[in-house]
């Protein structure tokens, strides 16, 4: 068995393993890889993200040609079944897996396939496919294995009808009926998504709202267009027990209702992936949702154990896990770093939501006074061009000095519109106040100009 010896060693491929590697190999230290799976990208690339977001991006095309005058006479019908729609997606994984694996190599990082499980603090055994072992000797470790859905044992996972929002992928039929538990953001995002090829999808969310952290308005408005599109959302449920035969799946409530679909999809939490890391044998010890517990430095308790990504817990997003890794190798190396706290929310629901900074339920809890700016795009140029008349941009600002409180748009094109006011939230002093908004030039006709439409619309009600 050969041994290797590293200056860091990472385990996991996602957005967090892949940014702490390539940062470390950039700064001159000899890094190896550790990822389970035969391909690069972790559940990002492969169960998550990409494929989900590919999804949608194929289903809104065939909703708005379903509904575009131009595209087909209203009345011809037009079906596209689930494995064909997902095989598109798979063109966008395979893209990113070539580009990602070429990362590695232009970086000459060293990358072995297989699992990985400490032997001591500075030792890691590495298993791949039959008996050939690995034994990597690290300075540094970064644990960067991300999560996957929580799977409760009293549902059988294996029948051909229960899915998780992994297996999910791997649907080879399209049914007509689907239930969806757990109406978080990935219930969410998989009940649009199947809404808009046409099925008729149960919503059973275990609290009273959908997405309570965010702004109610938004809230409010996602629960009215799913609801349009065909979601049945029925809230404060808790499942008794989920049956599967032949021909569907029966899920029993513990309120009596029994509801009946051709599938079922969970999709109600995530587990850390630390089960396999041979915590024991390090004193290492994961809390009951096999996550790590690191401090500001993304250190867990051995200080030259570090973690990032989905497997230390909050948010699980993508784009925090490339900063966490990011950072957490700037603190290895030494370097100046930051401690991942401001991260905007992308919610790829259709239509797609995005937020950052406080609400208005955060703000009058606090009892701090704000005023409200809006713009809606129904009555923009761009959307009216497009077409993608649904939704709003919506700035929440202090009344006397006009400085940026929130930040929370709905509709088609939210995550990329949010960014313009994430930047001048985090400007310094005047910078960061709606004035900016007004007295910027934005392009005509774009997305853009709605800030300049809520702002003005914001000012109205203070002056």
């Amino acid at each position: 068995m050969a041994v290797h010896n590293y200056d860091v060693v990472v385990i996991g491929t996602g957005p967090a393993g892949e940014s702490a590697a390539i940062n470390a190999a950039k700064h001159g230290k000899r890094v190896a890889v550790v990822e389970k799976q035969a391909r690069v990208g972790g559940n990002c690339t492969h169960w998550g993200t990409i494929p989900s977001k590919a999804l949608r991006h194929q289903v809104r095309q065939i909703m708005s040609f379903n509904t575009n005058s131009m595209f087909r006479d209203i009345g011809e019908p037009r079906w596209f079944s689930f494995p064909k729609v997902r095989e598109r997606s798979r063109v966008t994984i395979d893209q990113q897996v070539s580009m990602r694996t070429n990362f590695y190599a232009r970086n000459r990082i060293d990358l072995y396939h297989g699992i990985a499980r400490f032997k001591d603090e500075h030792t890691l055994m590495v298993r791949g496919s039959g008996e050939n072992q690995e034994e990597l000797v690290a300075d540094k470790v970064i644990i960067a294995t991300g999560s996957r859905p929580y799977r409760p044992a009293d549902i059988d996972f294996r029948h051909p009808r229960i899915y998780c929002s992994d297996t999910i992928l791997g649907l080879q039929h399209t049914p007509r009926t689907l239930i969806i538990f757990g109406a978080g953001v990935i219930g969410c995002e998989y009940a649009s998504i199947f809404s808009g090829l046409g099925l008729k999808v149960d919503l059973i969310n275990n609290r009273g709202s959908l997405l309570s952290f965010l702004d109610d308005e938004i809230s409010d408005a996602l629960s009215y267009h799913l609801r349009k599109h065909g979601v049945l959302i029925r809230h404060n449920e808790e499942y008794e027990r989920v049956e599967g035969d032949e021909n569907g799946v029966t899920v029993h409530l513990k309120s009596g209702k029994r509801l009946r679909a051709d599938a079922f999809l969970w999709a109600n939490g995530r587990t850390g992936n630390t089960d396999q890391l041979g915590l024991e044998n390090i004193g290492l010890t994961a809390n009951g949702r096999g996550q790590l517990q690191v401090d500001e430095h993304y250190r867990t308790a051995l200080p030259h154990i570090y973690a990032a990504g989905d497997v230390v817990g909050w948010p699980s997003l993508a784009s925090a896990a490339y900063d966490q890794g990011l950072n957490a190798c700037d603190e290895l190396l030494d370097r100046e770093f930051r401690y991942v706290t401001e991260v905007p929310t992308g919610i790829y629901t259709i239509p797609e939501i995005s937020s950052f900074g406080r609400t208005e339920r955060e703000l009058t809890e606090a009892k701090v006074p704000y005023e409200v700016g809006h713009a809606f795009f129904k009555d923009t140029a761009r959307a009216q061009i497009t077409g993608d008349t649904v939704g709003m941009l919506k700035i929440l600002f202090d009344q006397d000095t006009l400085e940026i409180y929130g930040i929370h748009c709905f509709g088609d094109q939210a995550s990329e519109i949010v960014h313009i006011g994430q930047a001048i939230m985090q400007q310094e002093g005047e910078a960061n106040t709606l004035k900016y908004f007004v007295n910027t030039t934005f392009n005509y006709p774009t997305m853009a100009e709605a800030y300049r439409v809520a702002a003005q619309n914001g000012l109205n009600r203070v002056f």
